[in-house]
């Protein structure tokens, strides 16, 4: 590589959200190279080796199914897999992995390696080439000087990083026993970006060796055979039990008794945490009153006896540390192999991007993961996958891939970014989806992979695998749709089921829309029928039993879309629309949004505020101040003159 090469997209950074950008950008066949401190510790778990979860798991298939790394490297490393949420309704079900954290990181390098229009650089990025407002590529401490039009920063907690334990002088760090990056955030903060701060987290390990399991609940992961990836069929490790055990009266009184030696609240640490993943001393100080907190027992590997101690994340120093965990029943005698610490690192609020994650104002420079304020791989991931899209869409000159909050839960999450903010740590529910119906982690290939396919990023395997699974599925509807069972075929089966008889023919769709019938129990009822075991028949027999209600979230969504057809801009002087509120107009400068819909989701902005709002753009626009492009495409017959929001 010479000083004078020239790429389309510059990636800067090696994590989940890296890897993924770098990815997507490579398979849109742009020239594309990524950068980051450490070659090997590239798609490293820096916290727990677990993929998935309660909508996370949506999201890490939503990934898969645009063509991403995320899908096969948790299927080629998952020691330990459960379905989440299994007792209530598909619409929140959550597929989550316990991962062998080495086996995590080699298959994430190798489906990189795959990539030929991808290249990897060892070197740390201290700056970014800013050519008449627009980047033009970055500068490294190695002091090469690398070009492209498109930049994407995944650059973690790496950002001005500092580790705390105790009331210790702080180690500036972006991960243990490695630098932060204290120049390229300050050439970042330059740009005149607002910057804040954030902490996360990460508990001790011990050696399974000096557990005693016996006084734990082992946790064993389901049977059956279930895969994150969709197109590739990697090979599953052997798996691993995982356990449980509670804290007890005695860790409490411990961290009571060193709360003052805490980073956390001995005034060491300023930035805010993620509210829904709290250290030990969090949830002492906030529920007092429980009498114990859960921990998981969690392996990191087939090849080490190291445990990952889910629930511990602590900012206290290593003799309390110790302390506590001795206190905790079956680790009277653990050896603890790794501290905890906290983690406090820049982020830049992301009301500063647009929705395809490019930054407002800084033409070709895109940010994902965590400096968006996010918090989890998964986030991570799908944040970098839409920046990597949009980045070498950008550089081909082609329109920006953009989906919306009834697509996918990365819809959802990058909207919430851009139009809501942050002010901590952002971490995705499925109570953050108003359509979570129509986002399931079974549909996410019929909902998206059809989307890469058209950007071109699916190879040719990813085609005909696709290809494949929607035959399959369609295959399964028309039988289930088609068939005619009699009851003597079916009775004796809806008996053993505890469901009722039938007294004429029936259709297989119609006893799958029975929740006590699953599809998988109709296979091998017929000779004919096609194959009712797999994940590809239970994501037919979920779309017909809750067929009406998809069908009811199908029109509210579409009510949105006929919303986002009156297009807003960034062009538009909100604060001169004198019949909004001062704090909608303060709102709608800051957000800018592009378009109605989005406007009415940002808070502090009333249904009177929109009404108005509609009337504002319409008198501005007509008095000429925006050029033709800038213009709102006209409503249909079907939108009503000015849009009414419930």
């Amino acid at each position: 590589m010479n000083m004078t090469d020239r790429f389309e997209v510059i990636v800067v950074g090696g994590g989940h959200a890296g890897v993924e950008a770098a990815s997507a950008a490579s398979r849109l066949g742009c020239r594309t190279l990524l950068i980051t401190p450490d070659l090997d510790r590239i798609g490293q778990m820096s916290c727990n080796p677990a993929i998935g979860g309660v909508a996370k798991g949506v999201v890490a298939r939503e990934v898969d199914a645009l063509g991403g790394i995320m899908g096969r490297a948790t299927d080629a490393s998952r020691i330990h897999f459960k379905m989440l949420n299994v007792s209530r309704g598909p619409a929140v079900w959550g597929p989550r992995a316990q991962c062998d954290r080495g086996l995590y990181a080699r298959a994430v390098r190798r489906v990189l390696d795959e990539h030929g229009k991808l290249e990897l650089l060892q070197g740390m990025v201290t700056g970014l080439l800013i050519d008449e407002g627009r980047v033009e590529g970055v500068r490294t401490r190695a002091g090469e000087v690398l070009h492209a039009g498109r930049v994407v920063v995944t650059a973690g907690t790496f950002l001005r990083g500092r580790i705390h334990r105790g009331s210790h002088a702080a180690v500036g760090a972006g991960r243990e026993g490695e630098p932060p990056s204290i120049e390229f955030a300050g050439a970042l903060e330059e740009l005149g970006l607002e910057v804040g701060r954030f902490k996360t987290g990460t508990p001790p390990r011990v050696d399974g060796r000096t557990v005693d399991f016996g006084r734990t609940e082992r946790q064993d992961g389901d049977a059956q055979d279930y895969r994150f990836s969709a197109f590739v069929r990697e090979v599953v490790p052997e798996q691993r039990p995982c356990w449980i055990t509670w804290t007890d009266h005695r860790l409490r009184e411990l961290v009571q008794d060193n709360l003052s030696r805490s980073a956390v609240y001995g005034g060491e640490l300023a930035g805010k945490g993620p509210r829904y993943c709290p250290s030990i001393e969090d949830k002492i100080v906030r529920f007092p009153d429980s009498p114990r907190h859960q921990v998981f027992l969690e392996p990191e590997g087939l090849h080490t006896h190291e445990l990952y101690v889910n629930g511990l994340s602590t900012s206290l120093p290593p003799e309390v540390q110790r302390a506590f965990i001795r206190s905790v029943p079956g680790l009277e005698r653990a050896r603890v192999t790794r501290l905890g610490y906290a983690i406090e690192y820049d982020y830049f609020p992301p009301h500063q991007l647009r929705h395809t994650l490019e930054v407002r104002g800084v033409p070709g420079l895109y940010f994902a993961g965590q400096i968006n304020g996010t918090t989890g791989y998964e986030e991570a991931a799908g944040q970098g996958i839409m920046a990597g899209f949009n980045a070498g869409l950008a550089a081909r000159g082609e329109s920006p891939f953009i989906l919306e909050r009834d697509e996918a839960y990365l819809g959802v999450l990058i909207d919430d970014l851009v139009t809501k903010g942050v002010d901590e740590p952002y971490r995705l529910f499925t109570s953050r989806a108003e359509f979570r119906l129509l986002l399931r982690q079974d549909n996410a290939i019929e909902r998206l992979a059809p989307r890469a396919e058209a950007l071109g990023a699916l190879s040719d395997g990813q085609r005909r695998e696709l290809e494949s699974e929607l035959a399959r599925r369609a295959s399964v509807l028309d039988w289930l749709e088609g068939s005619r069972l009699s009851p003597g075929e079916v009775n004796s089966l809806l008996e053993e089921l505890g469901s009722a008889p039938v007294g004429r023919p029936v259709s297989g769709g119609e006893l799958v829309r029975r929740p006590e019938v699953p599809v998988s129990a109709l296979h091998g009822i017929v000779a004919e029928a096609p194959d009712l075991s797999g994940d590809s028949a239970t994501a037919v027999a979920v779309h017909l039993r809750y067929g009406g209600y998809v069908k009811r979230e199908r029109a509210r969504a579409e009510k949105l879309r006929r919303e986002a057809e009156f297009k807003l801009g960034e062009e538009l002087p909100y604060r001169m629309f004198q019949t909004l509120s001062w704090e909608a107009r303060g709102k709608l400068d800051r957000v800018k949004p592009d378009h109605l819909a989005q406007a009415g989701r940002i808070p502090g902005v009333s249904p009177a505020d929109l009404q108005n709002l509609v009337l504002e753009v319409r008198r501005w626009r007509s008095a000429g101040a925006p050029d033709e492009g800038a213009r709102e495409r006209k409503p249909s017959s079907s939108t009503l003159p000015v849009p009414r929001l419930p």
